[in-house]
């Protein structure tokens, strides 16, 4: 009875011993995470760069008006089409055309005037002309001893008076005159400039996009009563990553495809590159110019097609990167273990991806279920 007692503790003893080694076995088993991984390679690959935005037109102006006044007749629409010195709106300018008539009769006078005043000082010099010849006259008579010295005082007081006639009419009266006419004259050609700009025209060929202005308001130089936009060629406006710069110059060519019009590709130039960061310092703005022959409208959205080759450098698949708040990732795999390696990634398609730094050839990535990971995890390498 005792030896069966024994048996069954002692084969009792043996299955706890079996569960618990394999409850153990099954522990480690579900801690261990299986793992596809990729040797880091150093290549280059092919890229294609979409950079996505907003088509506008080339140059934008806003048109005012440089004299305040009733509009009297507008000509355009919005969407209206508009070549350079294109009449826009005319600007009622009675009051003005009243005051050039007032300052012409004011002009005709001051001529007149003037007129006058050359005639005063014509006068005035064939007085002096003549008393000069009869001082000079009495003065050689006086020297030969025939005229008295009472009659050469007496010519000589003639000749000072007639003198000064003749500089006062020449320097006051006829100067006077010379100055009231140039004055009424800037006067008519200030109003007359007025009544030009009565005349508000296009200062570029392109379409109205904004109208501000109708016929019996009141125009002020303070707004702008119309935008004229140059649509002739467009621009796509977008950013690109810093990281991509090498790769990119003024005056490259690239294809540009317009959103709705999907089957079809417009030749484009990047003519600008932005000289500063926008938001974190991460992205450059960039233009990328079109010509707009079918006649596309702004506003609509597309997205340029830069193809990028990059340059002799490591290479690991795209499934092995991880993104998360603007920072790249992989896992490095070691014994069995990953290990969390921060990189900085450069040019990217849809299956590998450029390695700028933080991994060495030859290393090992994990390239499968690497959302699952973590640093100094247990992988199984399949």
């Amino acid at each position: 009875m005792k030896k069966r007692i024994l048996g069954v503790i002692i084969a009792a003893f043996v299955l706890l011993t079996l569960i618990t080694g394999c409850a153990a076995n099954s522990s480690n088993t579900s801690n261990t995470i299986d793992v596809q991984v990729a040797a880091v390679q150093k290549k280059n690959i092919d890229a294609e760069l979409n950079i996505s935005g907003i088509l506008v037109p080339q140059k934008t102006v806003n048109v005012y008006s440089k004299l305040s006044g009733q509009v009297e007749k507008v000509n355009v629409e919005v969407g209206s089409e508009v070549k350079e010195k294109d009449l826009l709106a005319v600007i009622e300018t009675n009051a003005l055309n009243l005051q050039l008539e007032q300052l012409q009769a004011s002009l005709n006078s001051a001529k007149a005037s003037e007129e006058l005043a050359k005639g005063q000082v014509a006068q005035a010099k064939i007085n002096l002309d003549s008393i000069q010849r009869a001082y000079e006259e009495t003065k050689n008579l006086y020297d030969k001893g025939i005229a008295s010295k009472a009659q050469l005082n007496e010519i000589e007081t003639k000749y000072e008076i007639a003198k000064k006639q003749y500089e006062t009419a020449l320097n006051g009266t006829l100067n006077q005159a010379k100055a009231a006419v140039s004055a009424a004259q800037a006067n008519i050609k200030n109003i007359k400039l007025q009544i030009s700009n009565a005349k508000i025209t296009s200062p570029i060929n392109g379409v109205v996009t904004n109208k501000n202005i109708n016929a019996g308001e009141l125009a002020a130089p303070t707004a702008p009563i119309f935008t004229i936009a140059d649509v002739s060629t467009l621009k796509l406006k977008g950013t690109i990553s810093q990281r991509y710069l090498p790769y990119i110059k003024i005056n490259q060519t690239i294809d540009v495809v317009i959103d709705v019009y999907p089957n079809k590709t417009y030749e484009g130039v990047i003519t600008n590159i932005g000289p500063m960061a926008v938001g974190t310092g991460m992205y450059f703005p960039i233009e990328i110019s079109i010509k707009n022959t079918d006649n596309l409208k702004p506003g609509l959205s597309a997205y340029g097609k830069i193809k990028i080759n990059s340059r002799d450098g490591i290479v690991v698949p795209a499934s092995a990167v991880v993104k998360n708040d603007g920072k790249a990732y992989v896992y490095v795999v070691e014994n069995n273990t990953v290990k969390k390696r921060f990189v900085e990634i450069g040019v990217s398609n849809d299956k590998e991806v450029e390695i700028v730094s933080g991994l060495n050839e030859n290393e090992k990535v994990a390239i499968s279920n690497v959302n699952a990971l973590f640093d100094n995890a247990v992988v199984n390498v399949k």
